[in-house]
């Protein structure tokens, strides 16, 4: 199995359309999907097209910004999330800088879920995820 690679140009888009199928078929507003953000910039990307293929599922999408990676894991809760990162760590064996998001808790716009993740990724890894920048300028 492996996710389906979006490129970085779709990433609000298609957040935004997750967004659209959860508020359609989730009634309670639950942890509809989670965002997850892994550092992979010290990997070669011959190993990381490797765990892609064997960690995710056809359902998750995958964006890139060179060594950040994003995954949208629908129907995922943090849990479920956590358990995908802790899958890359072990595949790569070592300890990974990750974040994770969850729509509607974390923010209820494409907007605010990339505010959030650039706050976050910047607070406790002291990496800016400048990446993200034009998805959250008012323009």
């Amino acid at each position: 199995m492996a996710g389906i690679h979006f490129s970085f140009d779709n990433f609000e888009q298609l957040m935004a359309l997750n967004i659209g199928i959860s508020d359609r078929l989730d009634e309670n507003r639950a942890e509809s999907f989670t965002l997850l953000y892994c550092d992979f910039s010290d990997i070669p990307q011959d190993v990381v097209d490797a765990s892609l293929l064997e960690i995710l599922r056809a359902s998750d999408s995958i964006v890139n910004h060179e060594g950040d990676y994003f995954f949208v894991l629908p129907y995922t809760d943090k849990y479920g999330a956590e358990i995908v990162k802790n899958m890359f760590d072990e595949f790569f064996a070592k300890y990974l800088n990750a974040f994770l998001l969850s729509y509607p808790v974390d923010g209820e716009t494409p907007k605010a879920i990339f505010e959030n993740m650039q706050d976050s990724v910047s607070t406790f890894f002291k990496k800016d995820l400048h990446c993200l920048d034009r998805f959250t300028r008012d323009y």
